[in-house]
């Protein structure tokens, strides 16, 4: 393969900049436009080392720059690498990258080193996929399963359902191949159990995708609400900062207005909406419109009440629309006299959040509903995900086909078909891991990347 190069730092000014250089070839590009102070040679550098010098483009100094080279196959792609940080400047760190370009590098593309990582061994799929998560995490819950899936946790579960469908298809082909050996013949009850077995296995990562989805992605969330119940309010809330006018005129917010925020541990793609309510004014219908088509095509529905005033006819008539959805009922202005007819919302809503949106007191019981409503535990954070929907394709396609595999052996003994299915089912799970995968997959994994990782 060719001898790759890019800039893996973000493209900003910062106090550094790092260019890494990967191939059979880096160590050569490495010294034709690094000068090491003192009598250092960079062909001669170990592995893991690193010295002080010169990055240089032919006679023409750039920049103070520090190398430091790891050698194959004990580096990140497995290949001899080397990396140089220099001060993190735009037009330094472009002047590095083109002088290595013009001695033998060529552009990384998007993902290219983790791709390599991939192709040498040094990361499975799954774990290829994880880098990409722990960069974009954005707090400790992504974080930390980001980690456990660079640490292998899907591959490892994802293996041991394979190697148990592998030693079956084993058995099977034996059977059926050498008739005539002394092979235990195969007992459909016991197969039928091993094959459950697998499948609750799988079903039971399936079951993590939701969990993992919404840590990683956020949920779309919309905060709904007759005019001046506190909705633009709870907005500046949750946002930090005020993202929407706030006045006592009824009508203020027109338009959806979108912020991502996050709450605990979950993040919530935020919309707040034009206040709800019948109207004859043309503009202010068109954003009321707007506003319920937000609310009916979000995960979430945040309705805020004013607890300070009996429910009204809007009121009652926004509940109507929302009752089929993932709702929060959010009863605001907790600090003044509660005058709200409660009785209504407990026979509607599973969820009852009493807030002030404007001393910002409540916001710990919002966030405990939310995860109510998405059975997000402490522990959902712990599990093995399925990080992705490539990932959660691959394993309904192997519990399709393990179902189809039970169904033979609960009506015939069709051996040869079986072995078809369960076939199938592990090619499933090989791609998953990365062992058993198409060329267009691999790249359209690495597509996603950032270049320079």
């Amino acid at each position: 393969m060719s001898t790759i190069a890019a800039v893996s730092t973000p493209n900003a000014v910062g106090g550094i900049a790092v260019i890494r250089i990967s191939g059979e070839n880096a160590i050569k590009v490495a010294e034709k436009i690094f000068r090491p102070y003192g009598d250092r040679k960079v062909a001669e550098m170990q592995g893991y080392t690193c010295a002080y010098g010169i990055a240089c483009d032919g006679d023409e100094s750039i920049d103070d720059c520090i190398l430091t080279v790891f050698r194959a196959p004990h580096s990140y792609t497995g290949e001899d690498t080397c990396e140089l940080s220099c001060h993190g400047g735009l037009y330094v760190s472009k002047r590095v990258l083109r002088a290595a370009l013009k001695n033998g590098a060529v552009s990384a593309d998007a993902g290219e080193f983790t791709k390599r990582a991939y192709l040498n061994g040094k990361l499975d799929l799954t774990q290829a996929e994880a880098v990409m998560d722990i960069i974009s995490a954005r707090g400790e819950a992504e974080l930390r399963m980001a980690e456990q899936l660079r640490e292998g946790a899907t591959f490892k579960k994802v293996r041991v359902c394979s190697d148990r469908l592998l030693k079956i298809l084993s058995g099977i082909a034996a059977w059926t191949d050498y008739p005539d050996e002394d092979i235990p013949e195969i007992e459909p009850s016991a197969l039928r159990s091993e094959l459950s077995g697998i499948r609750n296995e799988l079903e039971s990562l399936i079951r993590t995708y939701d969990s993992g989805r919404i840590i990683r992605e956020g949920v779309s969330t919309a905060i709904v609400g007759r005019p001046n119940v506190g909705k633009s309010t709870l907005f500046n809330c949750l946002s930090g900062c005020e993202r929407s006018i706030v006045t006592d005129i009824a009508g203020t917010t027109r338009d959806v207005v979108e912020e991502t925020v996050r709450l605990g541990d979950i993040v919530l793609r935020l919309s707040d909406t034009a206040g709800i309510h019948d109207t004859d004014d043309i503009i202010e219908g068109i954003g009321i419109d707007i506003a319920m088509k937000t609310a009916e095509n979000a995960e979430l529905v945040i309705a805020v009440f004013d607890g300070n005033c009996p429910l009204s006819a809007d009121d009652l008539s926004l509940i109507n629309k929302i009752n089929k959805k993932k709702c929060v009922a959010v009863i605001n202005k907790s600090d003044q006299e509660q005058l709200i007819n409660t009785e209504i919302l407990q026979d509607k809503f599973i969820h009852i959040v009493y807030i002030s949106a404007k001393n910002q007191e409540g916001i710990e019981e919002l966030e405990q509903a939310v995860k109510e409503i998405f059975r997000i535990e402490s522990d959902s954070f712990s599990v093995v995900p399925v990080a992705n929907e490539r990932q959660r394709r691959c394993v309904e396609r192997a519990i399709s086909s393990l179902d189809e595999g039970i169904s033979i052996i609960d009506f015939s003994e069709m051996y040869d078909a079986l072995n078809v299915v369960l076939d199938d089912a592990e090619q499933s799970l090989l791609e998953l891991t990365g062992e058993r995968i198409t060329d267009a997959v691999v790249n359209e994994v690495f597509s996603r990347f950032c270049v320079g990782k």
